[in-house]
């Protein structure tokens, strides 16, 4: 097996049987990188120096007996987030030099645990739409069809994990910017609980009320242990508090019963068409997980309204980002930004404290559904990957959408209730390209959601992980403790034991 392909928890377990470095598994990384992402386009900034430097020191804090299992970890960064001394633009040429003084939260935190931040990961404009390209840095394509999106707006970074530049990216979502790319591209992401993971220092979010900062990756294992390094309070960060005394920790999610659990299952949310493939594709992992001992029955919250809800909070949040914006500086947002601001209405102060009203139905729906199930299980985005390029798509199975949110349904409800929600890959696709199936539980639940979804990463066997490795979708991850050394390509020998 190459480096590149393996998961964090495997790196962390190489490194501590000297099979290899962490400086060796960054150069597979970096080897990966320099391969195939000028078709794919993940980067908007690459850092290869520092991350050299980064991986030399955690080589060395692992030689002096260091045991966290993020030390000497390839992560990537979304460009929306703040990294000190390393650019930081939003996709947007208004931010195109800018450097930021201070890390995020997180960022100090995957620092502070001696991860190796390898670089940027491309984003659409401030977010704003559910695709991964912006006039700054171009089309961000799906590594497993090139001519597809890659979603957004955390695009590069889940194209990044699927093509195999490393194990981990930390990404953002305000109506589903970890969760729809995650899912066309055939990866693992979740949106935590509203302000379990800080947001702040930063730029000033352009979704303020509705954005989460949150882990992606191949492995539910590992996206745990990323979630585990970065949750917790901040006070610099508004929506950050104290943790409820009964939080489980992520990385616990192997202690939950997940047979004692309750589970509701809807196929779509208000009769939201569904492409029937992608249907299919989330009928059976259900199936799976029946079969495989877990008590799921369907079930629905009542959650109309919610497209009303989100365009009037979350265009009017967006647009009032922007509103300092001098005419020069407005003509050089990217066009379909511009287009965005330019269609939100006048909405007044009393129209908001409307939606908001409406969100807090939205959240005693949710909260009705807790009384009656544990999580519920829908698909993450009623569609497959479509043509890069394009904004959305118009219609779905027949139906009219809105081709900007309309054409993802699924996603943008759990924003404007701040509940967690997983996306895992399906073992069926749709025409080739990757399901996403979502798992959303109330607030502080991500042990719960993270326990679900091993449940079916063991039931499914991990088909998300079909194809070649040559073709920039990941094969087939080894299972043991790494064993062996590394020879010149960046291959290891891996001996596997029973051990996972």
């Amino acid at each position: 097996m190459e480096l590149w392909s393996f998961s964090a928890r495997e790196l962390a377990r190489g490194y501590r049987a000297g099979a290899f470095t962490p400086l060796e598994a960054l150069e597979a990384v970096l080897t990966r990188i320099g391969s195939l992402d000028p078709e794919i386009n993940a980067f908007a900034t690459l850092d290869p120096a520092g991350a050299r430097e980064a991986a030399i020191a955690a080589g060395d804090r692992l030689g002096r007996g260091d045991a966290h299992p993020l030390c000497g970890i390839p992560v990537t960064v979304k460009d929306l987030i703040a990294t000190r001394g390393l650019r930081t633009t939003g996709g947007s040429r208004l931010y195109e030099r800018y450097v930021p003084p201070a890390d995020s939260a997180a960022v100090e935190r995957v620092r502070a645990a001696g991860a190796v931040i390898v670089g940027k990961t491309t984003t659409c404009e401030f977010g704003h739409k559910l695709t991964g390209d912006s006039a700054l840095f171009g089309l961000t394509r799906n590594p497993h069809d090139r001519g597809r999106t890659s979603g957004g707006s955390s695009g590069g970074a889940a194209a990044g994990l699927a093509a195999g530049f490393g194990p981990l990216a930390i990404g953002t979502d305000a109506v589903g910017s970890i969760r729809v790319p995650a899912a066309f591209c055939g990866v693992i992401g979740l949106k935590p609980t509203y302000g379990l993971v800080p947001r702040a220092p930063g730029l000033p979010p352009s979704w303020d009320s509705l954005a989460h900062t949150g882990p992606m990756g191949r492995t539910i294992g590992d996206v745990a242990v990323l979630l585990d390094a970065i949750a917790g309070p901040d006070g610099r960060d508004r929506a950050s508090i104290a943790l409820p005394a009964a939080f489980r920790a992520p990385s616990d999610y192997a202690d939950v019963d997940v047979r004692a659990l309750r589970i509701g299952f809807t196929p779509t949310l208000d009769g939201a068409p569904v492409d029937p493939a992608v249907a299919l594709a989330v009928r059976d992992a259900v199936d799976t997980l029946r079969s495989a001992g877990l008590a799921v029955f369907d079930e629905a919250p009542d959650l109309r309204g919610a497209l009303d809800v989100v365009h009037t909070i979350g265009l009017s949040e967006l647009a009032a980002s922007r509103a300092g914006d001098t005419p020069a500086e407005r003509a050089l947002l990217d066009p379909s930004l511009a287009r965005v601001l330019a269609a939100v209405p006048a909405w007044s102060a009393i129209d908001y404290v409307r939606a908001t009203a409406e969100r807090t139905t939205l959240w005693r729906a949710m909260q009705a559904l807790f009384e009656r199930v544990d999580v519920l299980l829908l698909p993450t985005v009623p569609i497959a990957a479509f043509a890069a390029g394009e904004i959305g798509v118009r219609e779905i199975d027949g139906v009219a959408v809105d081709d900007h949110l309309g054409w993802s349904p699924f996603s943008f409800p759990f924003n404007l209730t701040g509940l967690p929600a997983l996306t895992i890959p399906t073992r069926l696709r749709a025409a080739g390209m990757p399901v996403g199936l979502q798992i959303v539980g109330p607030r502080y639940a991500e042990a719960t959601l993270l326990a679900v979804g091993a449940a079916y990463e063991r039931a499914a066997g991990a088909p998300y992980r079909t194809g070649s490795g040559n073709a920039g979708v990941l094969g087939e991850q080894p299972s043991g403790v790494p064993t062996g050394g590394v020879n010149g390509s960046g291959c290891v020998s891996v001996t596997p034991n029973s051990s996972g």
